[in-house]
């Protein structure tokens, strides 16, 4: 018989209510060991916890979800009681006791629920997601995924190619029958024309996927005292960065985390860029430029006077937008200066909001579908890029036997199989069979 799991599943205490999971085949015994009885499917019963010596433990809910129809698929009760270390201990203690049951390991919960096929492994990862979302976006886009949206697409897909392949298997194998059909040009390879664009435009789009999920990098450099860590402390609206007139004091990268118009943005002040004989300073410089090429926008910040330079080696110069700096230092030149380029004081926090602005406008241009059914993780875009290859392959029709052409639908159908965890190639028989009457 499997073991029978259980574990705290709401935050660390103390809090107002803690919920206690369990999930197995002895969750029933548990119940009535602990609370006396079973209650009614899906219905909250108050009760008392009561533990091995007869002393009572705590008083809470008790809620019991049978299988197959739960999170897990399996039996699964849930105990809501006061979020105390002490009461928690108690009740974790006493669950501990009983025979066939043991704490699970992390994501153990979530485990069963896949193998039961109650989540699919893009389910898994959105919900893993949408725990640790930080943002409006990044919730968006983890519970779309988390409520199947990858799912029924990649689902889709694969259908289709499962399709393929029973339609060129039936003109192989069973040609000399009259109600399969004689040619499978016609009928297939343009549907597999017209899902290779769909996978294409799919896969156009998950940079800005990952963005929404990992953060938009912004990396500010300048040479020193250009006001990097200024800005950086003004935007994060606290100190995270020294402040000093001496230059190179900032030698390493410092990040900070924001949420700006609902998307996490990751901002990184560098070293100052100059030429220097100090190893140390050097290193610093050398990370700064790194960070600049794996950034989504690089903010070159320029003091009044000073020219920005359009020399920096940067890969994607697109990225890259200059931010006139200590414009409150401008002087006369102030009008002028803040009218002809994006211009800003950390000081006053002159064009602070205009920058925000233009920050937002490119992190609102990354998702048009809102954050639903793009691919989330390289995983995703790996396997889908093999599936490409394999589909593009087999539309060469001039070059490769049908026998190969099916085995490439094969492979690319097993890599979209993979993503979601559902590969099973048996299901190709009950296509052939259900749609061709053979051996009637």
């Amino acid at each position: 018989m499997r073991e029978t799991i259980f574990a705290l599943s709401t935050g660390a205490p103390p809090a107002g209510v803690a919920v206690i999971r369990i999930s197995g085949p002895r969750v029933q015994s548990a119940l009535s060991t602990l609370t006396g009885n079973v209650p009614p499917a899906r219905m909250a019963r108050l009760c008392k916890i009561i533990g091995a010596d007869g002393a009572v433990l705590d008083q809470g809910l008790a809620l019991f979800f049978p299988g197959p129809h739960s999170f897990t698929g399996e039996d699964v009760a849930e105990l809501q009681i006061h979020g105390s270390r002490a009461s928690i201990n108690a009740v974790l203690l006493a669950l501990s006791a009983l025979e066939g049951l043991r704490e699970a390991e992390p994501g153990e919960f979530t485990r069963r629920a896949f193998e039961n096929g109650r989540m699919d492994l893009t389910a898994v990862e959105g919900l893993a997601d949408l725990i640790r979302a930080e943002t409006e976006a990044q919730r968006k886009q983890a519970l779309g995924q988390s409520d199947g949206n990858l799912k029924s697409l990649y689902g889709n897909w694969a259908k289709r190619l499962t399709h393929a392949r029973a339609m060129i298997e039936a003109e192989l194998d069973f040609s000399d029958e009259e109600d399969v059909p004689g040619s499978v040009t016609d009928r297939i390879w343009p549907d597999l024309a017209s899902l290779i664009k769909e996978i294409e435009a799919h896969l156009s789009k998950a940079k800005a996927a990952e963005i929404v999920r990992e953060g938009f990098r912004i990396a500010l450099i300048g040479p020193p005292n250009a006001g990097k860590s200024s800005l950086l402390n003004c935007l994060a609206q606290r100190d995270v960065a020294i402040v000093s007139e001496t230059p190179g004091t900032t030698r390493d990268v410092v990040e900070v985390r924001l949420d700006i118009g609902g998307y996490l943005v990751l901002l990184q002040d560098t070293a100052g860029l100059r030429e220097t004989e100090d190893a140390v300073e050097q290193e610093g410089i050398r990370r700064s430029m790194a960070s600049a090429d794996q950034a989504d926008l690089v903010l070159e910040l320029v003091e009044p006077g000073a020219s920005s330079s359009s020399e920096l080696p940067l890969r994607n110069r697109e990225a890259l937008l200059t931010i006139r700096t200590k414009i409150d230092l401008a002087g006369d030149e102030f009008p002028e200066a803040a009218s002809s380029e994006l211009a800003v004081s950390s000081k006053t926090g002159f064009g602070i909001d205009a920058l925000l602005g233009e920050i937002f406008n490119r992190l609102s241009k990354l998702d048009s579908e809102g954050g639903s059914g793009l691919p989330t993780r390289s995983r995703h875009v790996l396997l889908l890029d093999r599936c490409l290859s394999d589909l593009r392959m087999s539309l060469r029709e001039d070059e490769l036997p049908i026998e190969v052409r099916s085995e490439l639908l094969r492979s690319a159908a097993t890599h979209i199989g993979r993503i979601t965890g559902a590969v099973d190639v048996e299901d190709l028989l009950d296509v052939i069979f259900s749609e061709f009457c053979v051996g009637k």
